[in-house]
């Protein structure tokens, strides 16, 4: 074996110094990286276009805000211009809508913080928005005439959103908005939700929920509403969840089976859904798939058993999980309330009260349920293992949607918004 010379050993030396001090420069690297996002809570304000950008936990301070339409006049334009995109415009003014334009139903932004990404229902589409100068990155119009509900993948680089109109489901790159894939669903798909692998997307379709053919007897006229589950990389459908024979089998014929907000446990066992016109919440178990548990919460004497008069046909519209599993926070829309559930009595807490609260979500530190009260226009935080009211926080008109997002370090809000 050849002799080594000092020069060489200095230069192996020197070579594995920098092998070993590159993992650290890396780490440093994304450590300065995630150090430089603030994570915040985005409160989607369907009526006038707007999310208000509000502190993730503590006191919910309101951060700033983003106008979500900076495109009206062209979108506008567009729909004006077309008599079937302005006939399904104004449809949605007038059914879903309340008689109202519905202009952000849901909103997640990118990894790096540095955008938002929107659905706008009455413009049919998703939008990436710029958090600094609130211009328009990308537009995505789904198929059909309304957008809907989105979920955004658990490595963040993918965002599923429900065309409600044609029965699909759009997902696309967040950063780019090109479409990967799409999938069909039955009528009307509502809720999407990734497993936390990132292999599955649950889709939740709803049927018709603007008609007045509510009484039970007419239950078969609101449509195909079933789960859709898909592999989240094919966009191949591998399952079919049809919740009518599994709530018939326990004798509740009368209840809706259109599932609306639905949580998993943390260990994706057990699935927790809301469903139209029913006052609580079921628990369904994915291995036996069955419905193990059926929870009924109180009626507020105050509101009226006439289905007809729920919004959009849900009286309890809500749902969101404590991260360690143990209790539920629902919004009970109709009945204006909103409860803390233990998990595993399915016992209610204090009736915490609230304006249509219409969703639910957990706060960054994971120690409160956020409400959105879209009849006050405000977000309530309740804490988690009291069950009591913290603090509610005013926000722009009509919440609905409240997700945890990042902003990048000492943000403040667009000059349009």
């Amino acid at each position: 074996m050849p002799a080594i010379s000092p020069r060489h050993l200095c230069s192996v030396a020197a070579a594995l110094a920098l092998t070993v001090a590159a993992p650290a420069t890396t780490a440093t690297a994304a450590d300065a990286s995630a150090a430089a996002l603030r994570e915040v809570m985005f409160v989607g304000n369907n009526w006038d276009g707007t999310a208000d950008v509000i502190k993730s936990s503590g006191d919910f301070g309101k951060i700033g805000r983003i106008n979500v339409i900076p495109d009206k006049d062209q979108r506008m334009a567009e729909i004006n211009a077309d008599p079937i995109k302005w006939i399904y415009f104004m449809a949605i003014r007038n059914s879903v809508g309340e008689g109202h334009d519905q202009f952000v139903d849901d909103m997640y932004s990118t990894p790096d913080g540095k955008s938002v990404v929107v659905s706008r229902p009455s413009f049919a589409d998703v939008v990436s928005l710029d958090l600094a100068t609130g211009e328009v990155n990308w537009r995505f119009p789904v198929s059909g005439y309304r957008a809907d509900h989105m979920a955004v993948s658990p490595d963040g680089k993918r965002v599923a959103v429900s065309a409600s109109t044609s029965n699909t489901v759009h997902v696309l790159d967040i950063e780019t908005g090109k479409e990967l894939g799409k999938f069909t669903t039955g009528d009307k798909p509502h809720e999407n939700i990734f497993t936390q692998d990132g292999k599955y997307i649950y889709n939740m379709a709803i049927g018709d929920v603007n008609t007045q053919t509510d009484a039970p007897w007419l239950d078969w006229t609101k449509g195909d509403r079933r789960i859709t589950v898909v592999d989240a990389t094919t966009y191949q459908q591998v399952k079919v969840i049809d919740m009518r024979p599994k709530l018939d089998a326990l004798g509740l014929s009368d209840y809706s089976d259109a599932v609306r907000p639905a949580v998993f446990s943390p260990d994706e066992s057990k699935l927790y859904f809301q469903v139209s016109f029913f006052n609580g919440f079921f628990e369904y178990d994915l291995a036996t798939d069955k419905i193990t548990r059926t929870k009924t919460l109180p009626k507020n004497p105050a509101t009226s058993d006439d289905r007809t008069s729920f919004v959009n046909d849900s009286r309890h519209h809500g749902l969101s999980m404590s991260p360690d599993g143990s209790k539920l926070c629902v919004a009970g829309t109709m009945d204006d309330y909103a409860t803390v559930v233990n998990r595993t009595t399915l016992q209610e807490g204090p009736l915490v009260t609230a304006s249509k609260p219409y969703w639910a979500t957990v706060s960054g530190d994971g120690k409160s349920c956020v409400v959105s009260e879209s009849g006050t226009d405000q977000v309530t935080a309740i804490d988690f293992a009291t069950g009591r009211k913290q603090v509610s926080v005013p926000v722009g008109d009509h919440p609905q949607r409240v997700r945890l997002g990042h902003v990048e370090a000492g943000w403040t809000s667009p000059s349009n918004g």
